[in-house]
């Protein structure tokens, strides 16, 4: 017999996330205790309870220019470090939204870029599990291109990020050189290694 859970508790009252205990019991029968973050307002809406994996939010890998030579980055402020880090940008998908329309509103938000979003085949862009030691999120992840002037009009007043547009030796430093999310640091490895062809190859059809 395997782990399975008992009861599930939750403990904060926050908008965008909130910590639950997970009452269960262990495969020897031993009951324990599990904490964990998500973005679901309620227990109701946990992947637990609707064994779906509905994203929470939106990736948006986009390359910029004529040439198709840079990459579009953020360079964000973060709490839980207490310093900057390299992202993509990035951001919640709200009721309704299908993720391209998700990834533009994002991009223009936090970028004040425009984006023509790729079709590619649904096992690329499905929503894939963030942190899943201690949180249920996951996210989509969009791909095209972006145009238009960098812009910070769209920001909140909690949000504290410069836009980069790197070209293939900046996303090298970078790599080497600062803090870089997992998923924008497996996307920068890519772009080093696209044709100015075909930047999305990994995702084209076949």
């Amino acid at each position: 017999m395997g782990n399975h859970i008992l009861t599930i508790e939750k403990t904060t009252d926050n908008r965008f996330l909130n910590m639950y205990n997970l009452h269960y019991e262990n495969k020897v029968g031993r009951k324990k205790l599990y904490h964990i973050a998500s973005r679901g307002r309620d227990i109701d809406a946990l992947k637990i309870s609707t064994r779906k994996n509905t994203p929470d939010g939106v990736i948006i890998y986009s390359i910029y220019g004529e040439k198709r030579d840079r990459m579009v980055l953020v360079r964000q402020y973060r709490l839980s470090i207490d310093d900057y880090i390299y992202e993509l940008p990035a951001g919640l998908v709200d009721e309704g939204e299908t993720y391209a329309q998700a990834g533009a509103r994002e991009l223009k938000e936090e970028t004040g870029l425009d984006f023509e979003p790729l079709e590619v085949d649904e096992m690329y862009h499905k929503p894939f599990f963030t942190t899943i030691g201690m949180t249920d999120e996951s996210c989509a992840t969009v791909y095209g291109y972006a145009s238009g002037t960098v812009s910070a009009d769209g920001l909140e007043d909690s949000e504290q990020l410069e836009v980069v547009l790197a070209d293939r030796a900046e996303v090298r430093r970078i790599l080497k050189e600062e803090n870089v999310s997992m998923n924008c640091g497996y996307l920068m490895m890519h772009f080093l290694h696209h044709t100015e062809e075909d930047p999305f190859y990994f995702v084209s059809q076949e």
